[in-house]
């Protein structure tokens, strides 16, 4: 994400109301920008973690409890995927135990409670925003001390640079004449506004 670029948001809820609700409060935010955040929503955790592996995403928040995959689950395959995007979750339910394998296999930054308040989204939002974007500064500033020690090239660090912005930039699919694959399957469904 460029200082230009609106963050990308992804949000994940088996409730189409809760994710409209998110969605309008959280296009309401004013950033100085024309568009505070570019926002993909999903019902479905399965749809939301395709999707993952195709778009790079600055920060996802989910529903902790939901049918096919509770949210504990679905934010450690989407860690897998994009290890350096920040995670939220949001419940109605307050469970110690189930917090803290959130925050230990999954990495979450924050737990919202249901009902959220407006400020208290929208500050945690920014929070783990910012805290990413240290997070992604510090790794290019451990990239450049291990250039000028010789540890990695430049062009290992650019890469990794790449990689930490823009999860699977990097990895490219050969066939066997040398020809780039793509994939040809189309985009899941999604439900955006």
């Amino acid at each position: 994400m460029t200082p230009l670029e609106a963050p990308q948001l992804l949000l994940v809820d088996d409730e189409p109301n809760v994710l409209k609700a998110l969605e309008r409060q959280l296009r309401a935010v004013d950033r100085g920008t024309e568009q505070p955040y570019r926002i993909e929503s999903y019902t479905s955790p399965a749809a939301a973690l395709e999707r993952a592996g195709e778009q790079a995403f600055d920060l996802v928040i989910s529903d902790y409890r939901m049918p096919h995959m509770d949210g504990v689950s679905f934010l450690a395959k989407f860690r897998a995927l994009q290890p350096y995007a920040a995670r939220l979750i949001l419940s109605g339910h307050t469970d110690s135990p189930a917090l803290l394998g959130a925050i230990n296999s999954a990495g979450v930054m924050r737990f919202l409670c249901k009902p959220w308040e407006h400020a208290e989204l929208v500050l945690a939002v920014e929070n783990a925003l910012l805290e990413r974007a240290l997070l992604l500064e510090n790794l290019r500033l451990a990239d450049e001390v291990r250039v000028q020690q010789g540890i990695i090239s430049r062009q290992e660090a650019e890469l990794r640079r790449l990689e930490a912005e823009s999860p699977g930039i990097t990895r490219v699919n050969w066939g066997p004449d040398g020809s780039i694959l793509i994939d040809p399957d189309p985009l899941p469904e999604k439900k955006t506004h």
